[in-house]
């Protein structure tokens, strides 16, 4: 009778042969370059909004790192990363590549569509809530957040970002 081996198996039997030999420095590190290099260019893009807000509004904002919005797209340049990544690792013909390809189409659309209206409507319903007269229960509520989304140039910015890092990545290993 044929053996089958099961998820389970193969990851109780990975985990004995990593446990019975030492860890090298090499095995500590994820190899993933996909993985990294998604996480690089997302890494670089929210380093790039504090030049990018300074270079717009003329002060440093540090809390722009950790915002949505903005030049560049960190949304983009991760999705991109990792598709180019793939692709100059598997090739284009595979299933992951595909899906990359499509999760990158849908973060990519949603950043500069979806998200973007969402940030117009936001900066609008602040617009009115600040007209309000004081004794409104409204008045004194907390503003929405209006930067959620990019513009298609901060979307594109952010996708070349992506592509440089995942080939550099690629051609560094």
């Amino acid at each position: 009778m044929d053996e089958v081996m099961t998820a389970a198996d193969a990851l109780s039997r990975n985990q004995t042969t990593a446990s019975s030999s030492s860890p090298s420095p090499a095995y500590l590190l994820p190899a993933n370059i996909s993985l990294l290099s998604a996480f690089l260019a997302c890494a670089i893009a929210q380093f790039l909004k504090l030049f990018t807000t300074w270079y717009k509004e003329k002060r440093w904002d540090s809390k722009r790192m950790m915002d949505s919005g903005g030049m560049p797209s960190s949304h983009s340049a991760t999705v991109m990363a990792l598709v180019v990544s793939i692709g100059l690792q598997d090739g284009t013909g595979g299933p992951t590549f595909a899906i990359a390809v499509v999760l990158a189409c849908v973060v990519m659309y949603d950043a500069s569509g979806i998200r973007l209206h969402a940030g117009r409507q936001a900066e609008m319903l602040n617009q009115i809530v600040c007209e309000f007269p004081p004794e409104h229960p409204l008045s004194n509520a907390r503003p929405l957040r209006d930067s959620l989304g990019h513009t298609p140039l901060q979307v594109v910015a952010g996708a070349l970002l992506g592509c440089i890092v995942a080939y550099m990545m690629k051609t560094s290993n």
